[in-house]
């Protein structure tokens, strides 16, 4: 596999003016697809605008100013992705990665405590030693659980300083959602229905944001139980 990647080929959820230059940051791998994924040099360089050159890049994130989920990242590839925090300490600045309605990540501006959590989405279950739950979230966290409470496609709210479940946002109907996928991507709906397809075509569910539409499950990620817990770019509800 490619070590490198040229602007041309770099995935369509990242913003970036493609034929300025000919190479950008290749994510490595890491919690998030590369499809979904922006590396934490081209967030530094071409995001914020902190520096300029590659070289620069890398020397600010080797320094180890930069965090990601609170933990000090200095790998200028590390994937960032859907729901993580870009903290820069130095600069009294966080930012939450989230999905525009053009279906770009984006950086949406934080503050306060939002700082301390973040919202990751169950996509699988496992039974491992001692017939304890572990839940396979979507940024690659693993955690452990006494009681199966949770299913899959429900979101959880968890604190940086101990790694533990706050509050949960069940995948179930009337649960405020934001679509990461699809033309309807960006937006922010209510789940009026789920329809289980008996077959190997995904699930649909029928949602009422500003209108109403269907799209398919795996592309709704519950926020909020009778509001949504984050802000999102250019949404607004009736």
């Amino acid at each position: 596999m490619s070590k490198h990647l040229k602007r041309l080929a770099a995935p369509r959820a990242v913003r970036l003016h493609r034929k300025e230059k000919t190479w950008t940051i290749k994510p490595s791998s890491g919690p998030h697809p590369l499809e979904k994924s922006i590396s934490l040099g081209l967030i530094i360089r071409d995001y914020l605008g902190l520096c300029d050159t590659y070289r620069e890049v890398k020397r600010i994130i080797a320094s180890g100013d930069i965090l990601v989920d609170g933990a000090k990242r200095k790998n200028h590839k590390f994937p960032c992705g859907l729901m993580d925090i870009i903290s820069i300490p130095k600069l009294k600045k966080d930012y939450r990665i989230l999905f525009d309605k053009n279906g770009k990540l984006t950086l949406v501006p934080i503050s306060g405590k939002d700082v301390e959590w973040k919202l990751c989405r169950i996509e699988n279950k496992t039974i491992v030693k001692g017939n304890r739950i572990q839940l396979n979230l979507h940024d690659g966290r693993n955690i452990l659980v006494k009681k199966d409470e949770y299913k899959t496609g429900d979101v959880l709210k968890i604190s940086f300083k101990d790694n533990k479940i706050s509050d949960v946002f069940k995948y179930e109907k009337g649960t405020i959602s934001m679509i990461i996928g699809g033309s309807h991507i960006g937006e922010m709906a209510n789940i009026q229905d789920i329809q289980i397809v008996p077959s190997a075509t995904p699930n649909l569910a029928k949602m009422k944001g500003n209108t109403e539409f269907s799209t398919l499950t795996h592309y709704i990620f519950p926020i909020g139980k009778t509001k949504p817990i984050i802000s999102l770019p250019e949404v607004k509800m009736q």
